[in-house]
């Protein structure tokens, strides 16, 4: 997937003729803006993921629009996305943001409240659960991230091991451009690539 965050359409455009399908944003604003450029006007056949933060006020706003939402990290955010997504009768994909180093700082559930959370998300008809992301430290080296996403998919095994959400989870969300080749190592099977696929960062955020 390539993290469109911050990145022109003009920039989109040029990553979707190198063969990029997949773009993740942060920011519902600023997504939408794109969405309406490539999507609505251009009919670029391309899928959308949201991988920031969700505020339960903009939940409405992309439901529909959005493949994969990476960022569920409560019931009460959870609810708000199956009444909305109930409301246009269609299911929304969702991935749990676990805070793998409960960090109060980083968004994300407690491991040690996962498997809970995975249970309640049974009884909500209108979303599917596909499996489950994390944001490790930045790291200097890209191997020190290796424990944390090997972890992951240790929580994840123990979630289908057990028959917690009744379907099989088989998405990990997990890995930078920093450390990606670890990360599949460890069973990625979406890595969150920006600066290798754009370059650097504009200092400056058009969007905000």
């Amino acid at each position: 997937m390539a993290v469109s965050k911050t990145r022109t359409p003009e920039e989109i455009e040029k990553a979707i003729n190198c063969c990029f399908k997949v773009f993740g944003e942060n920011y519902v604003q600023e997504f939408l803006s794109k969405y309406n450029d490539l999507t609505l006007n251009k009919r670029r056949n391309i899928s959308w993921h949201l991988i920031g933060h969700l505020q339960k006020n903009k939940v409405k706003r992309i439901i529909g629009k959005i493949d994969l939402i990476h960022s569920i990290d409560s019931m009460e955010l959870a609810k708000i996305i199956d009444k909305h997504s109930g409301d246009k009768n269609i299911r929304t994909n969702i991935l749990i943001e676990v805070n793998l180093t409960e960090e109060n700082t980083k968004n994300g559930i407690q491991r040690k409240d996962t498997l809970n959370l995975v249970k309640e998300l049974r009884r909500l008809a209108y979303l599917k659960l596909l499996g489950l992301m994390a944001m490790p430290p930045l790291a200097k080296e890209p191997e020190e991230n290796r424990k944390y996403f090997r972890e992951l998919k240790e929580l994840l095994e123990e979630i289908n091991g057990k028959g917690i959400y009744g379907s099989k989870l088989n998405t990990l969300s997990m890995g930078t451009s920093h450390d990606f080749e670890v990360a599949v190592e460890e069973g990625a099977t979406i890595v969150r690539l920006g600066t290798v696929v754009f370059g650097k960062r504009p200092q400056k955020d058009a969007y905000k």
